[in-house]
């Protein structure tokens, strides 16, 4: 038999990248053997078995002799079953099965069954990105198509078979790409409005979704806390494209679908037991951890003491550059990690500290163990610090004897929160929350005497310099709200009184 040498491409998994890698087949005489190369874990090493069974069940002879097969580059890691399919047509076109003639300008990815059906697999967005930069054809399974479609102007072609996609490059038959598919899907979050009293809080909410502000609140068991949290989503406007397709790929890595409706914001709430790799991201093959499923999102960690502090304490370097970097001995990869970080706290281990109905039984001990669970510079990145006092039993009954509670609704919060956004935006491309040091003292101006207030309230409540950015932030956001040029000294007052946390524990 003469030797014949085939190249398909296909694209591997590099973090949120999906280089493009070459795969050769080189079928030569000799004592039959099937060889993969090219740094291939043991997924891929097994697909040897999947790529024969296939290739026979799909009508193809199996070659006999040497098959070797190089994924190239050799030093970039291959892991995933998604070269079955790249494989077994580079077998068929090496043993003169598959005319090459139709190969130029496509690219295929897939898992193989055993009968020669398609699977679908992960990661398959940002390999539609990639393959629509290159303007070529993927080539792929249908359920995978429907999520690569998201990418606009990408050429995606579903098949179901191994068979299916010989046929199409063939020539026997021909498909059209699938039709790109973003609706809106509109997801009903609780209304802001079920929330009883709590006004402060519901402003600070306001606040935190018009500026994209972290959030703390603090406060008794059972006073709202959870509750105001789920209602942040109801008050945030819908993803851009960008963004919709930014969350659609971290997503991908983990599912061979779109898992979330379109342009709607994630909503993470990990479990005070997750470790630091689970919040962070890690292992092996580095994976995206809850701050890179909550980018474009929030991440809400309820009862935040109870979390490991060096897991807390890791949240602070993404905060500040809204991405994470992970370092392992074959690669370094980076994460994008611009989330919001809303938080709920009890002010002690029993919960009643300071409350005027019920007595706090937690030891001097304890309250200290329980209070260094959150570092002062991680508090300190939390610009919106709220208490959530207990409310009287008969306010939270009010309601059941009146009809005429005039709060706002989410969807009045809502239009307020989009007009300040939109605000940001015309001023300086960005929301407030994002602003440079630099950039807070271009857009934040205000006259001597409200900065000299400022700075005599810093001075006496012990506030840093990072914490005198943020109070300049949120007074930025609260003047938007009132479509104020100029931050006034009743915008500083109200932001000052958003850092109360620091006060209570010191009290």
């Amino acid at each position: 038999m003469t030797s014949k040498l085939a190249s398909i491409y296909t694209r591997a998994v590099s973090g949120l990248a999906s280089p493009l890698v070459s795969v050769e087949v080189h079928v030569s005489s000799g004592l039959p053997g099937f060889n993969i190369v090219g740094l291939p874990e043991a997924v891929v090493k097994e697909s040897k078995y999947r790529v024969r069974s296939a290739i026979v069940n799909s009508g193809f002879s199996f070659p006999i002799g040497k098959i070797t097969v190089n994924l190239a580059p050799a030093d970039l890691p291959k892991e995933g079953s998604r070269f079955d399919l790249p494989i077994a047509l580079g077998i068929l076109v090496a043993s003169k099965q598959l005319n090459t003639k139709h190969l130029a300008g496509k690219e295929f990815v897939g898992e193989l069954a055993l009968s020669g059906d398609l699977r679908p697999v992960k990661a398959i967005l940002p390999a539609a990105i990639a393959v629509s930069d290159a303007q070529s054809e993927l080539y792929l399974h249908k359920e995978n198509a429907s999520a690569a479609s998201l990418v606009k102007n990408a050429k995606i072609i579903g098949c179901d078979s191994l068979a299916d996609v010989c046929a199409i490059i063939s020539g026997k038959y021909s498909a059209s790409c699938i039709n790109v598919n973003t609706q809106i899907q509109e997801l009903k979050y609780p209304d802001l409005a079920d929330v009883i009293g709590q006004s402060q809080a519901k402003r600070a909410l306001m606040l935190a979704a018009a500026g994209e502000h972290h959030l703390l609140f603090f406060g008794p068991p059972g006073t709202g806390k959870s509750m105001l949290a789920s209602r942040l989503p109801g008050i945030l406007p819908s993803l851009s494209d960008r963004q919709a397709l930014e969350v659609a790929s971290i997503y991908s890595l983990g599912s061979p679908s779109n898992v979330l409706p379109w342009k709607q914001r994630p909503f993470r709430t990990p479990h005070h037991s997750c470790s630091p790799i689970a919040l962070i991201g890690g292992g092996s093959y580095p994976k995206p951890g809850e701050v890179t499923l909550a980018h474009n999102g929030i991440m809400y960690l309820d009862e935040m003491p109870e979390f490991q502090r060096h897991a807390l304490d890791m949240l602070r370097e993404p905060l500040e550059s809204s991405e994470v970097v992970i370092t392992r001995t074959a690669s370094t990869e980076t994460f994008p990690a611009s989330f919001q970080l809303v938080g709920a706290m009890n002010p002690c281990p029993c919960g009643y500290l300071g409350d005027p109905n019920k007595n706090c039984c937690c030891t001097a001990d304890q309250l200290s163990r329980y209070r260094n669970k959150i570092s002062g510079p991680l508090l300190d990145r939390i610009d919106l610090q709220i208490e959530v006092p207990a409310i009287p039993t008969h306010k939270i009954l009010q309601p059941l004897k009146t009809d005429s509670d005039n709060v706002e609704t989410s969807a009045q919060v809502k239009e307020k929160v989009i007009i300040a956004r939109e605000i940001q935006q015309q001023r300086q491309n960005k929301l407030n929350s994002k602003l440079s040091n630099k950039e807070v003292m271009e857009y934040c101006k205000t006259d001597n005497s409200t900065l000299d207030f400022l700075a005599k309230a810093a001075d006496n409540l012990g506030i840093s310099a990072r914490g005198t950015h943020r109070i300049l932030k949120v007074a930025r956001t609260i003047a938007d709200l009132e479509n104020k040029d100029k931050v006034l000294r009743k915008h500083i007052a109200e932001a000052i009184q958003y850092r109360r946390l620091e006060r209570f524990l010191n009290r």
